[in-house]
């Protein structure tokens, strides 16, 4: 299924070099039933890893994605859940070689068109913001494995630190989470000295915070696509309102996105 706003989207008038393109990972750039990158981390950790990330998992991630909650209560409860999942990794001492295997054998998969329209948006020389609340690491050594990693990309994320032995520090940094999830406050000069002359944003995301990358007073600058995996009876008119596109099921894909946006 497609809903299209079509009528925001006939004016604004995307060229090649008029926007940029702000792009979550897990789940966007990968196809729903993917393997999220924090899943991936932790494949070399065992069952006993496994079974408390599930554990976490099955306690916080219907939170996430319960939109009756207030945004107060899911972000304080996202604040733990990332920090819980964090500390695993940290009392399981995962370390930097067991990272580099975990990503060669993880079950990450690209949805489809996005492979195509990472190279269309490095050939037209596009600023892409890949910004992730997944693991920073597991996303650029996935791109780096499947040649997509390109010199138009920046990826904000969390990145985890390894000691001269390869061991895994202790996570100090401010987690990135699905609440607080925006550029401001996440991106450097460089970034912004890309994007300052840019007229229009592309949006790819599939939660609704997701929108929330965007500043608010610029979304009528910005064609924003949802990909609705989860929850889609329950969920669809919601995303309707926070999406310029929705796009679920066959119809989720940057084939799909691209045709409707009218890049080449």
């Amino acid at each position: 299924m497609r809903f299209v706003n079509e009528e925001k989207i006939k004016n604004i008038k995307i060229e090649n070099n008029n926007y940029y393109v702000a792009i979550d990972f897990d789940k966007t750039i990968t196809k729903g039933d993917s393997c999220d990158s924090w899943d991936a981390t932790g494949r070399m950790l065992g069952d006993e890893f496994k079974k408390d990330l599930n554990r976490l998992s099955e306690k916080y991630g219907p939170i996430e994605l319960d939109y009756k909650i207030s945004f107060e209560e899911k972000e304080k409860a996202m604040q733990v859940w990332y920090s819980e999942c964090m500390n695993l990794y940290y009392q399981y001492n995962l370390t930097e070689q067991q990272l580099d295997e975990s990503v060669r054998i993880s079950e990450i998969v690209f949805r489809d068109g996005a492979k195509d329209i990472l190279k269309y948006w490095q050939n037209n020389n596009i600023p892409v913001i890949i910004l992730s609340a997944g693991i920073g690491n597991i996303i650029l050594k996935f791109l780096k494995m499947n040649n997509c990693l390109y010199d138009n990309m920046y990826v904000i994320s969390n990145f985890l630190s390894f000691d001269e032995n390869g061991k895994i520090k202790k996570y100090e940094n401010d987690i990135i989470h699905t609440l607080n999830k925006t550029m401001k406050g996440h991106i450097t000069e460089e970034i912004s000295s890309k994007i300052a002359n840019k007229e229009f944003r592309l949006l790819f995301g599939d939660f609704i915070e997701d929108k929330n990358i965007i500043s608010k007073d610029e979304w009528d600058r910005t064609i924003s696509t949802g990909f609705l995996s989860k929850n889609i009876e329950e969920n669809t008119e919601i995303y309707k309102k926070s999406f310029d596109i929705v796009l679920t099921n066959e119809d989720a894909t940057y084939q799909v996105a691209r045709k409707i946006i009218g890049i080449n």
